[in-house]
């Protein structure tokens, strides 16, 4: 069986679960074409593993000073150039087409007839799950930006609905932890403010990965360039993390029993939903602003939590393998309840043990279906 999966790249996350399912699909011997989208190739790291991976404009979304601008976003694409990708991306090799959110891939296996299986947050959201900031303009997103055939959505909690727990990577157990660092990536916010709004709180240090050139010290600040390894240190050591509302990183927080302070992306349903869903499931603080008063009370009083998810990627290489997605909605719903009896969390109310979500809605079509 030939693979083609196509990565949404404007963030980081995508790759990460990218990551993961490329580990669990070398393991079973299965043959996998990797496609990005949504940045400049220049601006992709330690991307190995993924052999001679391919490179596409897709499409990216415009932010500034923690907002979503849509018209900038509007202006920065170039649909003349996605149609092209999509229409000459060549499928013929292919048996499925896998996507984490990325449109070409997408398009392309709805134009060429292909079964199309998205992976992935988003595609949580077909379901009933917690919402905030929708409007017509979002839901035409979720629905038409990448569409798929077959949906394996992504998500902290269950809600009764026929998803998936994340696919949040294991890191090593053995590395202590210091309570009072903290590891702080708020990618979508200029610098300078995201420094002000450390600065008062000097009996933390504070570990900001971002758009730096080089490590520069500014006393209990560390200002750090992106590192994958780096990273994954620094995240196994600390006592919380402060970042926006993506899905990935408050995944991994979530499963190390990290304390977690999300701030979403103004103006990004997917975001404003995360913080919506964090709070709602007590696994973490929101502020909508840099508020350093939240930063405060987060720092002093939140208590950390832990949900220990079993290995997802595992799972979803095996189901692929096995060509499960032939057998219609109860290969996924077996999927779905095996995975939520595996998870753990014993410290969180929220959580119902061996949960038995809601056989409808699983949001299957057939090949060549909008999402």
């Amino acid at each position: 069986m030939k693979i083609l999966f196509g990565v949404q790249a404007t963030g980081n996350g995508h790759i990460t679960r990218a990551r993961a399912l490329n580990a669990q699909f070398k393991a079973l011997g299965l043959e996998v074409d990797y496609l990005f989208s949504g940045r400049e190739k220049s601006q992709f790291f330690d991307m190995e593993e993924f052999g001679n991976w391919r490179c596409c404009r897709g499409l990216s979304f415009h932010h500034e000073a923690g907002e979503l601008k849509i018209l900038k976003t509007l202006q920065s694409n170039s649909l003349r150039q996605l149609y092209k990708d999509i229409q000459t991306l060549d499928l013929s090799a292919y048996d499925v087409v896998l996507t984490d959110f990325e449109p070409i891939t997408a398009w392309a296996a709805k134009r060429a007839g292909k079964t199309c299986i998205g992976i992935g947050h988003q595609y949580a959201f077909f379901n009933e799950v917690p919402k905030r900031g929708d409007s017509f303009l979002s839901s035409l997103i979720m629905r038409y930006f990448a569409p798929a055939n077959i949906g394996l959505g992504l998500h902290w909690h269950h809600f009764n609905q026929p998803i998936l727990p994340p696919i949040a990577e294991v890191h090593a157990q053995s590395e202590i932890s210091d309570p009072n660092k903290i590891v702080v990536y708020l990618g979508f916010e200029a610098s300078e403010d995201v420094i002000s709004l450390l600065e008062p709180f000097d009996d933390y240090l504070f570990t900001y990965y971002g758009p730096f050139p080089e490590y520069e010290s500014r006393g209990h600040i560390q200002l750090k360039p992106l590192s994958r390894d780096g990273f994954k240190h620094d995240l196994a050591t600390c006592g919380g993390v402060i970042c926006n509302a993506g899905f990935e990183l408050s995944s991994e927080a979530i499963q190390l029993g990290k304390k977690l302070l999300i701030k979403p992306l103004h103006g990004q349903m997917e975001q404003l939903s995360n913080a919506e869903a964090l709070e709602s499931l007590g696994l973490g603080m929101s502020m909508d602003n840099l508020d350093q008063n939240k930063v405060k009370y987060w720092l002093e009083a939140w208590k950390s939590k832990q949900v220990i998810y079993p290995n997802v990627a595992k799972s979803i290489a095996q189901w692929i393998h096995q060509k499960k997605w032939l057998e219609g909605d109860a290969a996924k719903m077996a999927l779905v309840e095996s995975l939520w009896s595996a998870t753990e969390a014993p410290d969180v109310v929220s959580f119902v043990s061996n949960p038995t979500p809601k056989k409808a809605a699983i949001h299957s079509r057939p090949a060549g279906a909008a999402a």
